[in-house]
């Protein structure tokens, strides 16, 4: 049996570290040879699901393995590391497909700085001339500074 300050620092590691997945993956998987799968998501024409959709099942899966082979173990690391993985995928979900692109309708009127930055830079990577900020939860710092900025005018 672990400790829980260890299952807690292996939880939000792995969370912290599925950015970069997340990051990578964006770049050189969806937007590489994965890309006859996530190139409807830059279609954006209201339909409810797309191939990108895939990507879900395909992160959900380690998640899955780490979580219940973690727990037929007796709680430990891998557990942790899924559960991790799992709030990840959450907080993705929440923010890339309620927050940014309203696929759900509800917490549409959530509004801060960091929220507007990270959106902000979000949809300007679905600009088709200009493929970049391939992150989810982090955006370049470009985009908080002026955030910041615009919101010091006021």
């Amino acid at each position: 049996m672990i400790s829980w300050y260890f299952a807690a620092l292996l939880l939000v590691s792995a969370f912290l570290f599925m950015e970069f997945v997340a990051w990578f993956s964006h770049k050189y998987v969806m937007h590489g040879f994965l890309w006859i799968l996530h190139k409807d998501h830059h279609i954006r024409d209201g339909r409810r699901f797309e191939w990108n959709d895939v990507f879900a099942v395909i992160f959900a899966v380690p998640s899955f393995l780490f979580i219940y082979t973690g727990w037929a173990d007796g709680f430990d690391w891998k557990f942790f590391i899924g559960a991790g993985i799992a709030l990840y995928g959450l907080a993705y979900f929440i923010f890339h497909d309620v927050l940014v692109h309203s696929r759900l309708p509800f917490l549409s009127k959530l509004s801060n700085r960091y929220l507007r930055a990270t959106i902000t830079a979000h949809l300007e990577h679905h600009n088709p001339k200009a493929f970049y900020n391939y992150g989810f939860l982090l955006a370049p710092m470009r985009y908080y500074k002026e955030e910041w900025a615009k919101s010091k005018k006021k």
